[in-house]
């Protein structure tokens, strides 16, 4: 197995990040299908990300982006954007899926990803193995397969996202490189609720407030407490979304004592308050107590 960047320190960080922003902006449940492939196709863009893997024989990937990319027997391609792309292949046996994302919650760690992501046979730990399992899920009718599909696939999403930071040294993942960033990162994701100072940020970074500043500025895009700030209004706009819970309680669980100051600066980011917010987004089913 090749040797990484990342440190095991760096890897905790980059898997606390990328499981946070996953799970804030993935909707719906994930879809999957085993395909085969025996003439050209194809596929249209898709409101979320999309992957290939090459369960049996060969075929080729082909978007308006890259060159071809060519996949052989247990090769992944994911598209973060989910864009159109071609497939070709004379006899080829695909384990194809989709997530739906919200991309007004984005992470920049996710928008900084390539179009196409091609991960050869072998190259992630454990990756082959989820898929073998997502594919005998597909292929058999088991108890409890509703419930196991979905909770398998958002694991081999965040396995396809490791595997490209672990082999990356562009982006996020220099960013995630840096001791410093990293100490913050952890901190904020830890513990979105926690009420940091400058102060506080500086001291899990080891640096003054003025250097953590600059360095943290650089790198990530904003200011620590304005990262603050939006990671928090982001998870508040994912509870508010998905859950029921009183504003008093969301704004607690995102590190606002008072309810008027959390609806101020949702509307802020948001640009409608909170409650307007949850009943024009909210599925069926969530209502607004």
């Amino acid at each position: 197995m090749r040797e990484t960047a990342f440190s095991m320190c760096d890897t905790f960080t980059v898997m606390d990040v990328l499981s946070d922003a996953v799970a804030t902006l993935r909707i719906g449940r994930p879809h999957s299908s085993i395909v085969r492939l025996t003439s050209d196709r194809a596929l249209g863009a898709v409101a979320g990300a999309g992957f290939h893997v090459v369960l049996e024989g060969s075929c080729l990937v082909t978007t308006a982006s890259i060159p071809p990319v060519p996949l052989a027997a247990g090769d992944v391609v994911f598209l973060p954007q989910g864009s159109a792309h071609g497939l070709s292949g004379a006899d080829a046996v695909l384990l194809c899926g989709a997530y739906l994302l919200d991309r007004s919650r984005s992470h920049p760690l996710l928008d900084g990803l390539p179009p196409v992501i091609h991960l050869p046979s072998g190259s992630c730990d454990g990756l082959r193995t989820t898929v073998d399992l997502v594919g005998a899920e597909l292929r058999g009718s088991r108890p409890g397969a509703d419930a196991m599909l979905p909770a398998l696939l958002d694991v081999l999403l965040l396995q396809m996202l490791r595997a490209h930071y672990s082999e990356s040294d562009t982006g996020w993942a220099a960013t995630l490189r840096d001791p410093a960033v990293a100490a913050v990162l952890r901190a904020i994701h830890g513990d979105v609720a926690r009420p940091w100072t400058v102060p506080a940020l500086a001291a899990e970074a080891s640096l003054s407030r003025a250097a953590l500043g600059r360095r943290f500025t650089a790198l990530v895009g904003r200011p620590p407490l304005s990262y603050l700030t939006w990671w928090r209004m982001t998870v508040a706009a994912g509870l508010l979304t998905a859950s029921a819970a009183p504003l008093a309680t969301i704004a607690r669980q995102v590190g606002y004592t008072s309810e008027f100051a959390f609806a101020a600066a949702f509307k802020r980011s948001h640009g409608r308050p909170p409650g307007v917010f949850r009943r024009e987004s909210a599925p069926p089913g969530v209502l607004s107590p």
